[in-house]
């Protein structure tokens, strides 16, 4: 009985490398006459946590923001639940409804309360009726601990806070996969711990990750994979305790001792 139980485990496994959430081949972009990624190949699985590392302009950002096209690729191509969602004709806006992303500058309506923040996605996006929108949006504000503040306004939040409800926000899609750009870059050192919980929490949720962020702690105990790039390319990979604590390429090496003094 264990046999079968444990070839079965292989054969998803299997299945899920075979045919991976998010297949990126070849993903080139330029800005004029500056190559930002210069064909970068990368697969991501279901349940996946990948942590994207590099000098500010190595590209870590631009890769992310070409997952779901808010960045257009010059080249190469992106697939998304195994659909080329850089051919022409694809609904790019109906394939973000399924890829959460959440920004450095937490990027709230701050004209409209928590509520309806959180609620406007899934009835204006997924026809969800009122009541049910605000009602899974109590529970998901209930897990950050900001269940109160339902009725506020952004402006009254911290940053820590307002990072904490563009997550649920993002949740409220019931994405298959959370895009992270930088989350705890713009806050205060002390609000940083808040984030990174509500984040760690996710990820033993098992939900599928892909995080752009300085914050090795987090890179060392939450990703499966990590990715150090730097002038377009991807430098080194691998298991977290390969790259951070014995990498091979001296580039890392360099920004490792950099960032970890």
């Amino acid at each position: 009985m264990m046999q079968d139980k444990t070839m079965t485990g292989e054969a998803v496994l299997s299945a899920q490398k075979k045919n991976p959430l998010i297949s990126v081949r070849d993903l080139k972009k330029s800005f004029g006459d500056l190559h930002v990624l210069r064909g970068v190949d990368q697969d991501i699985t279901t349940g996946e946590k990948v942590v994207l590392l590099g000098p500010s302009g190595s590209g870590k950002t631009t890769m992310l923001r070409c997952l779901n096209l808010l960045e257009q690729p010059t080249g190469g191509q992106v697939f998304f639940e195994g659909e080329d969602i850089t051919a022409p004709g694809c609904n790019i806006n109906k394939v973000r409804q399924r890829m959460g992303m959440v920004f450095q500058q937490f990027n709230l309506f701050p004209h409209l309360s928590i509520m309806k923040n959180i609620t406007l996605g899934p009835m204006k996006l997924k026809g969800m009726d009122k009541d049910e929108a605000e009602a899974k949006a109590i529970e998901l504000l209930k897990r950050v601990g900001l269940q109160e503040k339902a009725n506020a306004f952004p402006r009254q939040l911290s940053g820590g806070q307002q990072q904490r409800i563009a997550i649920v926000r993002a949740l409220a899609m019931d994405p298959k996969v959370m895009l992270f750009d930088e989350p705890t870059s713009a806050l205060d050192p002390e609000m940083v711990g808040e984030v990174l919980t509500v984040m760690t929490d996710l990820a033993k949720e098992g939900m599928t990750m892909v995080v752009v962020t300085h914050e090795i702690g987090f890179a060392r105990s939450v990703a499966d994979h990590v990715i150090f790039m730097d002038g377009g390319y991807i430098v080194e990979q691998g298991k977290p305790e390969a790259v951070l604590d014995n990498p091979q390429q001296p580039r890392t090496q360099d920004f490792l001792r950099k960032v970890l003094k």
